[in-house]
């Protein structure tokens, strides 16, 4: 059941090499027997649920560079699952005196707390439309990886001081090209919700580079470079060939 899931839902696992493949299982083997799956409005979480969520997210873990200290989403325990869209309250100052509370539908998201939400119903939706530039187990894991630097400020745990130099060199230019984009209401490669904060902008990007590789190589070099880099991975030869 493992080999079929996993492929059925990563169409180009099979021209993963053997190595990555052998990484992967090894990845999902780890992440379930590590996180707690939790069905919430009803639902029912079954094998097949889990091994669909641990295989996209260990996408982000294969050919770690510190092979010795692994990512595993370190500071994540438990995954809820719910059925759709799910509501929760938000709470902000509009005054010093006055907090303003709205009701806002999700799709997922991720606290560094341990949490991380998923509707399965847009899971789902992800597996069978890879290319649209969506998925929401790529969005709320690469904020787990964000927090392991113990804040989400899009700047993940990398390997030397000048990676750190070079990483916010990058990300800053593109992240501002983007909300100048947004202003402009001029179309892009990365979703717009990317302008909200840096944070968000690593994860619409992490998206958009295992989503719409060749897209976003072509329209933002520099970017894809660095998450080429970063994740050691180039997601443009899986594409082109299925």
């Amino acid at each position: 059941m493992w080999a079929q899931t996993v492929a059925e839902n990563l169409p180009f696992y099979a021209l993963l090499s053997a190595h990555e493949r052998a990484q992967l299982q090894g990845y999902i083997q780890v992440l379930l027997a590590e996180k707690q799956f939790i069905g919430c409005g009803g639902l029912k979480v079954t094998l097949e649920m889990k091994l669909v969520i641990a295989a996209v997210s260990a996408l982000l873990l294969l050919n770690q560079q510190n092979q010795d200290f692994p990512r595993y989403f370190s500071k994540l325990r438990s995954i809820l699952l719910y059925p759709s869209t799910y509501t929760t309250q938000v709470s902000k100052w509009v005054s010093p005196y006055v907090i303003e509370e709205t009701t806002v539908t999700r799709l997922g998201e991720s606290w560094t707390t341990g949490n991380l939400v998923l509707s399965w119903a847009q899971v789902k939706r992800d597996m069978s439309h890879w290319q649209d530039g969506h998925n929401v187990i790529l969005h709320e894991f690469s904020h787990q990886l964000d927090a392991e630097e113990n804040t989400v400020s899009g700047v993940p745990r990398l390997p030397s001081r000048a990676a750190y130099s070079t990483w916010a060199k990058v990300m800053t230019a593109e992240y501002k090209q983007l909300c100048q984009a947004v202003l402009k209401k001029k179309r892009t490669v990365l979703d717009s919700y990317g302008a909200i904060n840096p944070a968000e902008f690593f994860a619409i990007a992490t998206e958009t580079f295992f989503e719409k590789p060749q897209s976003l190589h072509r329209q933002h070099p520099a970017l894809y470079r660095l998450l080429k880099n970063y994740y050691q991975l180039d997601p443009r030869q899986w594409f082109h060939r299925f």
